[in-house]
């Protein structure tokens, strides 16, 4: 076994976070997500404070409903 320590500067994982490479994982997995939830879906990215967020959400009224009843973002991301 070895004895390897690591030590991770604070403002390097938040460059990290915030970069394009991650918007990029970001958007991609928020798009199969979106996908697999059917129309009336749609998805944002934005930089917060910390890292980079993506989200999805029913932008319709029957997206909306959909989502009541069924929980279909939850099962799309879980999936």
């Amino acid at each position: 076994m070895s004895n390897t320590k690591i030590k991770l500067i604070g403002s390097g994982v938040g460059a990290l976070l915030k970069s394009k490479e991650i918007q990029d994982i970001l958007n991609k997995e928020a798009t199969v997500i979106k996908k697999r939830c059917g129309p009336g879906y749609e998805q944002d990215s934005h930089i917060g404070k910390t890292r980079a967020n993506a989200m999805i959400y029913p932008a319709t009224r029957k997206a909306k409903r959909d989502n009541l009843k069924n929980n279909t973002l939850l099962k799309a991301v879980h999936k």
